[in-house]
């Protein structure tokens, strides 16, 4: 994925799925980087454990 898909998915109203290495995520924020964002599996459960990973390694499904 790019940045700018990326920022686009962010501010859309609508559901976009988007994986990390096969597994869904939501996308919290794209960094200040422009290279980075801070996702969180879309499980319920899991709002809380937020990690920073590439842009690049997203995939829009």
């Amino acid at each position: 994925m790019d940045l700018n898909r990326a920022n686009q998915i962010l501010t859309s109203s609508a559901t976009i799925e988007v994986h990390f290495k096969g597994i869904p995520v939501w996308i919290d924020q794209v960094n200040e980087d422009g290279q980075t964002a801070t996702v969180h599996l879309k499980d319920p459960r899991s709002l809380e454990e937020r990690t920073t990973v590439a842009i690049s390694e997203l995939e829009e499904i």
